[in-house]
């Protein structure tokens, strides 16, 4: 990632879609609007910065006027007031100045895409450099077409939810490194993993550490109503395995029906920096046995990981309750997205002569390091925006608001579930955690959807959509600075609205295709969407 990019990420540029080409018609200048008023707006960091001053306005002005909103959680939940209130918080007393000097600091350090980029990124630059991500990208997509790698690559997206950080950080650039090779846009394969990773993000084959976290929050909201209801975490597999299918060969269809064609045939001189020859070359006979002594390494590793998490009793399993759920493992997953990028690509290198001396590796970390000094001051401000938002309670109680809307509608039908999915997704835009938001939600949606008649592991599943389809228009997505840092490699002028408007086409598409999958799942065949779930529920 280049260093000198970032003074030019709100600029409008080379990735600016192209209406000379093969989609036109009104989807055309409806992305090209899009794509214009959002490239108006002003650099990515002043925009946070312009956030933060309206959030420490805006809180004063409410709090001024002792804006609230009755807290749906039970009482006795955690972070619920006594008086059974949300109260907004003001920033522009003296407290609130105290509050941001004294966090100003620990806010930024303190937020977890921060380290978690940077320590991953030591790892992935080692194999970068050693050669290993180029080889190996090669080996894979040799004689590959260009329909299956595209398939490849969002259903790898979607699959690394188990492990978040190792989409955002290793495949939404890998998939950019892909598509360059093979000399197509770069800006439509970092589209298509993003896609995968975070338009897909609660679709999955296995159950992922989000799964426990949702339906721990469902049941608590459900037992406002019965009090003896359980929720486990496999409450949606069924219909969560079944959609990494959809949603893979829907990301595939957009990429390559409209992303690709409409963003054009790339031009290099857009990029920051040489990108360098885009023609495939063949395996050597040398980097052969480089790849396959680094694929030994990962045998190795793998087997020595899981005789650490998977016995019974294993280290890495939860002291507490001796489950992977919650353990060390899942905690420090970052840890381990290092050590295998890191080991080998030194095994690769010392084998190719990339990496013969300690100086080698050490200039491979500096050198990915070097180049996220604009993430760097980006997230410093977003950090303290994040921290100013849920300081104020202003997200609690736009999201408490808006669910009482869609309440004091009253539809009791089907019908209900799209307004749900889609208020669930506007939502999202301002409340980025999954389990946050639906900790402050679920307690009004779910108890006003199961006395319409309506059970709440449907209820969760049909959140899970408005959840995950939006993360990819929305700014304040904790990753969405990485993602733009990226693609600033590829066109040094690329605009927000650039980003937004390619992404777009993403979500509405999932937004109609997995809304329509979920009703004829649930309504059309009657099925289950967990193991034992219900559809109604009967008050």
């Amino acid at each position: 990632m280049s260093s000198n990019n970032g003074d030019r990420l709100h600029q409008s540029g080379g990735a600016s879609l192209d209406p000379n080409n093969q989609v036109s018609g009104w989807f055309v200048r409806f992305l090209n609007i899009v794509e214009k008023l959002g490239n108006l707006l002003p650099h990515p960091i002043t925009l946070f910065a312009i956030f933060c001053g309206a959030v420490i306005v805006i809180s004063g002005i409410a709090g001024y006027f002792e804006l609230s909103v009755v807290d749906p959680r039970p009482e006795g939940a955690a972070g619920r007031s006594s008086d059974g209130m949300i109260h907004v918080v003001s920033l522009m007393n003296a407290e609130g100045l105290r509050m941001i000097v004294s966090n100003l600091v620990t806010n930024f350090t303190g937020f977890t895409p921060l380290g978690t980029v940077l320590v991953a990124l030591l790892g992935v630059g080692i194999a970068e450099r050693s050669g290993l991500l180029s080889a190996a990208m090669r080996s894979l997509v040799m004689g590959t077409s260009k329909r299956l790698v595209t398939l490849t690559i969002v259903f790898a997206g979607i699959v690394s939810n188990t492990a978040a950080e190792l989409g955002y950080v290793v495949l939404i650039p890998m998939a950019a490194m892909i598509f360059h090779s093979l000399g197509r846009h770069p800006l439509a394969g970092l589209a298509a993993a993003f896609a995968g990773v975070s338009g897909g993000y609660s679709a999955n084959l296995l159950l992922g550490t989000v799964d426990p976290l949702l339906s721990g929050i469902t049941e608590a909201a459900a037992q406002m109503i019965d009090p003896n209801y359980t929720v486990g975490p496999e409450a949606n597999w069924y219909f969560m395995f079944a959609s990494t299918f959809i949603i893979t060969f829907l990301g595939a269809f957009v990429t390559e029906k409209i992303v690709e064609p409409k963003l054009g045939k790339y031009d290099p001189t857009q990029a920051a920096n040489d990108l360098g020859e885009a023609k495939m070359e063949q395996i050597s006979a040398l980097e052969k046995r480089g790849l396959k002594a680094a694929g030994i390494a990962i045998l190795v590793m793998s087997v020595l990981l899981a005789l650490t998490v998977v016995p019974e009793g294993a280290p890495l399993r939860d002291p507490k309750t001796g489950l992977v759920s919650g353990s060390p493992f899942l905690k420090g997953i970052v840890a381990f997205i290092f050590i295998c990028f890191a080991i080998p690509g030194l095994v690769y290198g010392r084998i190719v002569g990339t990496m013969k001396r300690d100086i080698d590796v050490i200039n491979a970390m500096s050198h990915s390091m070097s180049s996220m000094g604009m993430y760097i001051v980006l997230v410093f401000f977003a950090s303290q925006f994040v921290a100013f938002f849920t300081w104020t309670n202003l997200g609690s109680v736009f999201a408490v608001a808006g669910a009482d809307a869609l309440q004091a509608i009253g539809l009791t039908g089907p019908l209900v579930f799209v307004i749900f999915i889609a208020m669930c997704g506007f939502i999202n835009l301002m409340l980025g955690s999954a389990s946050a938001q639906w900790a402050v939600t679920a307690p009004v949606f779910v108890p006003m959807l199961m006395l319409v008649g309506y059970a709440p592991e449907t209820i969760q599943a049909a959140y899970r959509i408005g959840d995950s389809v939006t993360n990819l228009i929305t700014p304040m997505m904790s990753y969405f600075g990485l993602i733009l840092a990226v693609a600033t490699q590829y066109n040094k002028n690329l605009g927000i609205g650039t980003l937004i408007a390619t992404m777009l086409p993403y979500t509405i598409v999932f937004f109609i295709g997995w809304t329509s999958f979920f009703f004829i799942w649930v309504f059309g065949f009657g099925l289950p969407v967990g193991p034992g779930a219900a559809t109604y529920y009967t008050p």
